[in-house]
This record gives C-alpha cells, structure tokens and sequence, in this order.
C-alpha cells in the first residue's frame, strides 16, 4: 500500500540579506520555518536611526580633522603668517656712553718734591689760578737767596767800574788814555756779568713759582689722587679739574655704522636707574676710526643742561632714519647667504621663496627696499623653511 505524504513539510535553511528601504541590512540565518508560516522581518527603531547618524556625524568630524592636522604627514610645518603692512618706521642706532665735561683737564706738578698740607678737595669749585696745593719748595728758596746775593754783589762790582771809569774820564789828558780803555773795558764786563746774575735769578725765582700749583681752568675739583706729605714726581697725576656746566655724552660707534652718523641727529638718552627719556642731539663725530678697537668717538649733548655725576652711565638711542610708509618685518623672516636676502610667502599651505633687498641694521625688525608689497602672506619664521615646502597656520 502506497505511503501517503507527510501533512507538514520541512523547508530548507535559507541565508540572505532583508533590508528594508530607509534602513541599513540586516544579516540573517533564517531557521528552519515550518510550511505555511510567513516570514517576518525586523526595522530599526526611530531612537536607534538617531543614534546611528549622531555615530556617523562624530566619524565625519574625526575624520575632517585628521586631515587637517595630518599627523601622519611629517613633512608639514606649523608657522606664523602676517599680512605685510606698509607703517611708520625708525631705524635706531642703540649705544652706551658716559657722562663727561665738555672741558676736562688732568693736573700734574712742574717740579719733584713733597706735598704740602695745604690741598683742594674733591668736589670743591676753583677760579682759574686759584691754588690747588704747594710742593715744599725750601731747598728752591735757597736757590733763590744764592742768586739774590749774586745779583748783589754783581750789582756793587758794576758800580764800582762805573765809578773808576768816570774818573779817569774827568782826568782827562792827566791819565793815560790806556787806563781809561781799561776802565771802560772793566764797566762793560761787570754789565754783562749782572745781566748774567739777573738771568740767573730770574729763572730761580721762576723755578720757585712751579713749586706752587694753580687750577689751569675755572671748574670743579672731581678727582684728588695725591695726599699731603706723598712725595711726588712730574708724572703723578695729582687732580682732575672740569666744567661742569655744559656736560656730554661721549660713546664710541662701530665701523660698519660709521657713515651712518652725522651731526645733528637727535638721540633720545637713559641715565642709568632713571627711567625718563631725556632729549639730545649728536654735535661731535670723530674724522677718524680708531684702529685698535674699530670705534668711532662720538659725542652727543643734552638739550637741557643738567646736573649730573660725571662718569655715569647712559643708554643713547640715536635716530639714524625715519620713514612715515615703510615695510618691515621680523628678523626671523629673513633668510640671508652670499646670494642675498628671501623670505617665505604662504600661499595655500605653500612657502614660497621670494626674493627681497634689506637694510640690515641692529634691530628686530628690518627695513625691506624692494620684493614685498601690502598684503603679502609674510611667514614670520623661516628657520628650517625650503621653497615649496609644505605648511600650515599654528594656532594660537
């Protein structure tokens, strides 16, 4: 007897993809399904279609920002940009200097010897020919007293001749005429002998002046580098002796900004510990560099006269040039070698080289003549920086 067929039939396994529009596939493994039953299939909820985008949004931001930074890339470089801006600009020669008196003298002794008691002192205000101190000068007065009796005694002889001579003048023809010549012969040596003597005294009495020092200059005392009873020579240095009502600044300028400084440019000077800015202009450049040290003397005096102590130091800021509409830039822009001078431009995450003419001077900005206009993407560090090199604006 023939079977008959099973009431149930067993369908076989089926795997597929069910997606449903508006929604992202679903993998399956559909079990076994018994005949006769519908398949059912599954969509996302509203709250987990949210949260899907939200997913893909952060992955979107993640994503944008790694190509920014690129971190994978090492061959980018962070850098600063400022735009070129044409604008009022100086160019400022800064040097040091010291207060010093227009007139300034050094006052040795004529004569060797030891000093006296009676001295100037430091800071004291001296006419000219004013005593500023005595050497001993006892064994000079001996000298003096030695020529004086000599003069004397020069002085008796020559009247004596005068006197023989006159009587044998008077005798007339009761004398011989060659003891008269003898008597004129004596008057004229016992003339040239006193003139002798009074030469002789003279310089004695000179000599006996040196022994007495004068200030050379109305001024101040500044410096005494000698005491009462030091026994000196012509090379002691003894006083210092200035005017001090017109004071200066006296700095020294290097070679290489030799050319660069004239009469007449104003200056703007700091005392040390002072913070006000006092006016001055430069009125003295030496004609000649120094060999030894390549310094050029210059000299600048102050507006305003001032009281102030001599030997101070003072900073001078010398205004050299100075321009309304000008460009400059950084120090650190600028690339230099025997070829001359370039920047770097940004340009679309680009550094380009470009070319340009700078007036080097000492400071942190530099003047540039030619290669850059208003506006130019300048980068502000070009250390390490080749043409073409690949960059990006640091964040600041």
């Amino acid at each position: 007897m023939p079977k008959s067929p099973p009431s149930e039939a067993v369908a076989a396994p089926v795997t597929g993809v069910l997606q449903h529009p508006g929604s992202s596939a679903v993998v399956a493994s559909t079990p076994k399904v018994l005949k006769g039953t519908s398949l059912q299939v599954i969509h996302p909820g509203p709250g987990r279609r949210r949260l899907l985008w939200a997913a893909l949004a952060l992955m979107a931001m993640v994503g944008a920002g790694l190509a920014y930074k690129q971190p994978w890339n090492t061959d980018v470089v962070d850098v600063v940009v400022e735009n070129v801006t044409p604008g009022p600009h100086m160019r400022i020669l800064a040097v040091n200097g010291r207060v010093a008196a227009t007139h300034s003298v050094e006052v040795r002794s004529a004569v060797a010897g030891t000093l006296t008691d009676a001295m100037a002192e430091e800071g004291q205000l001296l006419e000219r020919g004013a005593t500023l101190a005595r050497v001993d000068d006892t064994p000079q007065q001996a000298v003096v007293r030695q020529a004086v009796a000599a003069l004397d005694l020069g002085i008796v002889a020559q009247q004596q001749a005068q006197a023989a001579l006159t009587r044998a003048t008077a005798m007339g023809i009761n004398i011989a005429r060659s003891t008269q010549e003898d008597a004129l012969r004596t008057l004229e040596q016992a003339q040239r002998e006193v003139g002798r003597l009074q030469a002789l005294y003279d310089q004695a009495h000179y000599q006996l002046t040196r022994f007495h020092i004068t200030a050379p200059i109305t001024g101040t005392v500044l410096t005494r580098t000698a005491e009462p009873g030091q026994v000196i020579d012509q090379s002691t240095p003894l006083f210092t002796i200035a005017d001090l009502s017109e004071l200066v600044v006296e700095t020294d300028v290097d070679e290489v900004y030799a050319t660069q400084i004239r009469p007449g440019m104003p200056a703007i000077l700091r005392l040390a510990g002072e913070s006000e800015n006092l006016n001055g202009k430069v009125y003295f450049v030496a004609p000649v560099v120094d060999p030894a040290t390549g310094g050029l003397d210059v000299k600048i005096r102050f507006s305003e006269p001032r009281q102030i102590p001599v030997g101070l130091t003072v900073t001078a800021n010398i205004t050299v040039d100075q321009q309304a509409e000008a460009i400059s830039v950084p120090r650190t822009a600028i690339v230099s070698n025997s070829e001359g001078s370039t920047v770097f431009l940004f340009y679309g995450g680009i550094a380009r080289q470009t070319a340009v003419t700078v007036l080097d001077w000492p400071a942190e900005r530099l003047l540039v003549m030619d290669g850059l206009h208003p506006d130019d993407p300048l980068i502000t560090d070009a250390n390490g920086l080749g043409d073409g090199q690949r960059v990006r604006i640091r964040e600041r």
